[in-house]
């Protein structure tokens, strides 16, 4: 989002709330609590490894009270949505329901098409590891102004929206290259992949997500809005700078927004902890038979991030110190979240902020977590 790049300079009142285990997670700590200050109002966070688990938040979960920021916080984790997403894709192709290679017509017939759109020509695999070529409904000027940001946030927020509208939006515009010239990430892959779940299954996508990954792996903390507007407690408050090219300086809250309006690509609701069991049993073949799992992990070059390269819903990254990290970020409107995970599956890291700007924080807290401490390197 355009607007992740912007400093926030109103006063946040910094506090701390760690658990007793936090020996070798300090360099991980300071890391947040220079995010904090450095403008982010509150960050919560957990680390497990091999020595326990390890909780921390800092800053603030409301500006306006000041009551702190939680340690069990749930919150909107934006695009990590896709992993689960893609996970259930894989089981389904497990199953023999379809290939990745499926052409995206075979199961939404129809759907794809106008303006040099064609869903014959683009797969399942090219949707999940974004080399479908679509345009990224996000990228839509009017779209943006009517439900992302300033007065049309503000007063659209509430809407109930069909997934469908989001697709219709990105097909109004020609594709941006043609499907497996390369790698463009585009919220509309996200969508047809969601679509594509529900038309496999029979079910709505919730249903298949909750079936097949939130309730083997008792994810207590995770679920899915349907049209609701409000977060389940613990919970802090979310806060965007919608106004941010008029007003640098102004914050809106902007806790409360139709789940719909984030169907199938940014929905989810869920927890650190449940981030972190997610993504540590599916890096362990907990969910997914080898075969998918190597797909999963099949990646393409990212040009827009060269470091980092795509899999399906998961990214590959090497630090600086030489460990790689498999890792999904999430932005949506009020929030941003990183859910990372070592190849062996043993050490996770996820994190959240109760904003959307300052993107630039994330890299140094993953480093930290991964490369400061000599015992925690991989």
């Amino acid at each position: 989002m355009a607007f992740t790049a912007t400093a926030f300079t109103a006063p946040a009142q910094a506090s701390r709330d760690t658990s007793p285990t936090a020996a070798g997670h300090q360099a991980t700590q300071a890391a947040i609590d220079a995010a904090v200050a450095a403008g982010i109002p509150g960050v919560t966070a957990e680390a497990r490894d091999d020595q326990g688990v390890w909780k921390a938040a800092a800053g603030v979960g409301d500006m306006t009270s000041g009551a702190p920021r939680g340690k069990n916080d749930r919150f909107r984790v934006g695009h990590i949505t896709s992993t689960f997403v893609a996970t259930v894709l894989l089981q389904m192709e497990a199953e023999k329901k379809l290939t990745l290679d499926d052409p995206v017509e075979r199961h939404l017939p129809g759907l794809v098409t106008g303006n040099g759109n064609d869903g014959r020509l683009i797969t399942v695999r090219q949707l999940l590891n974004h080399t479908s070529g679509l345009f990224d409904y996000f990228a839509d000027s009017a779209y943006v102004d009517t439900y992302v940001l300033g007065d049309g946030y503000l007063q659209h927020r509430y809407d109930t929206m069909a997934p469908t509208r989001r697709v219709e939006v990105a097909l109004a515009h020609a594709p941006v290259f043609k499907p497996g010239a390369r790698h463009g990430f585009s919220n509309t892959n996200d969508i047809l992949a969601a679509l594509i779940v529900e038309k496999v299954g029979g079910r709505p996508y919730e249903d298949e997500v909750r079936k097949r990954i939130i309730e083997p792996l008792g994810l207590k903390a995770t679920s899915h809005p349907g049209d609701g507007v409000s977060l389940p407690k613990p919970s802090s408050r979310g806060y965007s700078k919608l106004f941010f090219l008029t007003q640098p300086d102004r914050i809106d809250d902007v806790t409360e927004v139709n789940g719909s309006q984030g169907w199938g690509n940014g929905d989810i609701i869920s927890s650190a902890a449940d981030l972190n069991r997610f993504y540590g049993a599916l890096m362990r073949g907990k969910l997914l038979a080898p075969q998918q799992l190597k797909a999963m992990k099949t990646t393409v070059v990212n040009p827009d991030f060269p470091i980092s390269s795509y899999g399906l819903g998961i990214e590959r990254l090497t630090l600086g110190c030489g460990t790689t990290i498999w890792y999904r970020d999430g932005g949506t409107v009020g929030w941003l979240s990183l859910a990372a995970v070592t190849e062996d599956g043993r050490h996770q890291l996820t994190f959240n902020y109760n904003s959307d700007w300052r993107a630039d924080d994330i890299l140094p807290t993953l480093s930290a977590e991964y490369c400061a401490t000599p015992s925690r390197a991989h």
